[in-house]
């Protein structure tokens, strides 16, 4: 089992940052992959960013390339999500997600199945 607690979300301006965390306890961080999803009402649950099991690669959804940065701290057992550059159509609630996929697998999961345990989440608000 693997518990995960989101923090971080509020209202910001259109270009403003936020930082999200995730912290996850129950079994061994370093091998779990991590990431960020995100959902508004009535849509469904969207992939934002995935981090491998070190941390030393990374995947974005094209539409928050280049703005958002997915880091993970084995030893803290966290996973962040920057967030820069903030636009109205980021809005949503955050989840962090955890993934029990074998190391002999592939790191790069960007759909909700592919991921057993879930944060509560964290509302989001960008406003124009």
């Amino acid at each position: 089992q693997v518990q995960l607690v989101e923090s971080g979300g509020g209202l910001v301006q259109a270009g403003g940052s936020l930082r999200l965390s995730c912290t996850a306890s129950g079994r061994t961080f370093s091998s779990t992959l991590m990431a960020w999803f995100r959902q508004v009402p009535g849509k469904e649950r969207q992939f934002v960013a995935v981090s491998s099991w070190s941390g030393s690669s990374t995947y974005y959804a094209d539409s928050v390339k280049g703005r958002f940065t997915i880091s993970r701290d084995n030893a803290k057992n966290t996973v962040d999500l920057q967030m820069n550059s903030l636009k109205p159509e980021d809005t949503a609630v955050y989840y962090c997600a955890a993934g029990s996929v074998p190391r002999s697998s592939t790191w790069l999961r960007n759909t909700p199945r592919e991921y057993n345990y879930w944060g509560q989440g964290t509302q989001v608000t960008v406003s124009s």
